[in-house]
């Protein structure tokens, strides 16, 4: 079965729920580093943060809705003119069997799974694009205070495979705007979805509430502490 790259990298994050990784660097002055190398480069190469340090660093604020409109972030654009938006970039690039393109960027056929419920789809028509990190809780939680640039590049971000996700319409409607204190995904999927939640907030430093951060901590100590992808 052919998979496109995006949906390849997607569903690489499901091994996290299965595999702990521990990563130690050893100390190296930089009188030891190779000559050309800086301390500056190496820094950039530093592997992502383990999850449980990553949950633990979220900044911890009050949110506040007031003044959202979800037209503040101009979502499903088509930023590289090739006729299909944000939404339909997502369809073709998660499905598992490929979907036929057509004029307009309708899409026939193809096949696809939806993770937050365990579901395989056949119809794009039944399928939601969700905002793992939707757009409200993202107003609350620091995009308030973004340009209308900013909000338009978070709303169609497909730069991360965890930022966007197919999912079934039905599961999308349930989840909404809340949190992972709110709601949740089926228990096998916890720990891929708090992961990809902290990782997200990491990657646009937004902040969590109280409870979300409790949800998040809670959640990811019965998780593996495996390496935080997609956070920077």
């Amino acid at each position: 079965m052919h998979l496109p790259p995006r949906r390849a990298a997607l569903l690489a994050g499901v091994l996290f729920i299965a595999t702990a990784i521990t990563t130690t660097a050893p100390a190296t002055s930089a009188a030891a580093l190779p000559s050309g190398i800086t301390m500056a480069s190496r820094a950039l190469a530093a592997p992502p943060p383990l999850l449980h340090q990553a949950v633990a660093d979220l900044p911890v604020a009050t949110e506040s809705r007031d003044g959202y409109k979800r037209t503040s972030f101009r979502h499903w654009v088509d930023a590289d003119g090739n006729g299909c938006s944000a939404r339909y970039e997502v369809l073709i690039s998660e499905a598992i069997d490929p979907p036929t393109v057509g004029p307009g960027c309708t899409l026939s056929g193809g096949v696809w799974y939806s993770y937050y419920d365990d579901q395989i789809v056949t119809e794009a028509g039944k399928l939601d694009v969700d905002h793992l990190v939707p757009l409200a809780e993202a107003w609350d939680s620091g995009a308030s205070a973004w340009d209308a640039q900013r909000r338009e590049e978070y709303a169609n971000y497909l730069d991360r495979p965890e930022h966007l996700v197919a999912v079934t319409a039905r599961s999308n409607r349930q989840k909404a705007d809340k949190d992972p204190a709110q709601w949740m995904p089926i228990e096998q999927v916890h720990c891929r979805y708090i992961a990809e939640w902290t990782a997200v907030k990491r990657r646009w430093e937004l902040t969590v509430d109280e409870q979300e951060k409790a949800t998040l901590t809670a959640e990811a100590a019965k998780c593996p502490n495996s390496p935080l992808t997609g956070s920077t």
